[in-house]
């Protein structure tokens, strides 16, 4: 199989679009709010906490059952899914949230 067609499979795009969910809710905090830290957590955080926890067992799962099968693309998925969850850590950890 190919990137692609390994790509379309939901365990290997779910966690890439958990992953843009959450770097899209800090984002839209970041314009709403800006970047000062707040004094409690609100409901940004707890989507943001919950998409990044959530997508650690799809991804798993997706190694598990695609790495015996076909090691190449399903390596490349992962490599993708690991960028897509720091880039979506990144603005939390440079703002020291």
């Amino acid at each position: 199989m190919d990137l692609v067609s390994v790509l379309r499979r939901p365990s290997a795009f779910l966690p890439l679009a958990m992953s843009v969910g959450a770097l899209a809710v800090v984002l839209l905090f970041l314009a709403a709010h800006g970047p000062a830290p707040q004094p409690d957590e609100g409901a940004a955080a707890h989507i943001w906490q919950l998409l990044m926890a959530g997508q650690i067992p799809i991804a798993l799962f997706f190694a598990i059952k695609w790495i015996p099968r076909d090691p190449r693309p399903a390596i490349l998925v992962l490599v993708l899914q690991f960028a897509a969850a720091l880039a979506a850590m990144a603005p939390v950890f440079l703002l020291h949230w």
